[in-house]
């Protein structure tokens, strides 16, 4: 749980850090009218329609490590296309990956927590992470903040969402095998074995 706890607290550190900051860094520091940044930012939330069903079928199929490899990958895109600012259509295509990597990672953390524990246990789990996505919820934002005071510009601050990212790949590739996956297919093995 530990594991997947920090697994939860990166995500919820840099998508905060991204969906607090990125219509005032399209007004701020990019000159877009504020209306204009409203309606790019309404396209999140289509985007976002698709990110669940899309990534928690993609981890069914590659397993729970591949699909939050993939979410931290596609978030870490998003995330330096807006730090390094190669211009307007890379931060279209930031605001695109953000929204289809929105909701991608609960979907998945769900069906981990179910894989590595019990029924009778999941829900306590899944209370155990969240804690881990609260905190990353509510520190994000601040040190964003912090960041963008210290160097003038929130770019800072993305491409450090842009690191954690990358952290969170490298952390999900340790990710184990859940247990009682194991022992199921141990179980079966042996009644296969039984004549």
């Amino acid at each position: 749980m530990l594991h997947l706890g920090a697994l939860y607290l990166m995500f919820g550190l840099t998508y905060m850090i991204y969906g607090t900051f990125i219509v005032t860094t399209m007004v701020a520091e990019r000159g877009m009218a504020e209306v204009t940044a409203g309606k790019f930012w309404a396209w999140v939330g289509f985007f976002s329609l698709f990110s669940g069903p899309l990534f928690g079928m993609l981890s069914d199929r590659i397993g729970r490590k591949g699909g939050f490899m993939a979410v931290f990958a596609v978030q870490s895109i998003s995330y330096g296309l807006a730090g390094l600012n190669p211009g307007m259509w890379g931060l279209y295509l930031s605001i695109g990956l953000y929204g289809l990597a929105a909701w991608s990672i609960p979907t998945i953390m769900t069906a981990a927590v179910g894989d590595y524990l019990s029924p009778a246990r999941a829900a306590a789990g899944f209370s155990i992470v969240t804690f881990f996505f609260g905190a990353g919820q509510t520190f994000g934002p601040s040190i964003a903040g912090i960041v963008a005071k210290q160097t003038g510009t929130f770019s800072s601050s993305y491409l450090m969402a842009a690191a954690a990212t990358g952290f969170a790949i490298m952390l999900a590739s340790f990710l184990r095998k859940p247990h009682r996956d194991d022992t199921r297919t141990a179980h079966s093995s042996r009644k296969e074995a039984i004549p």
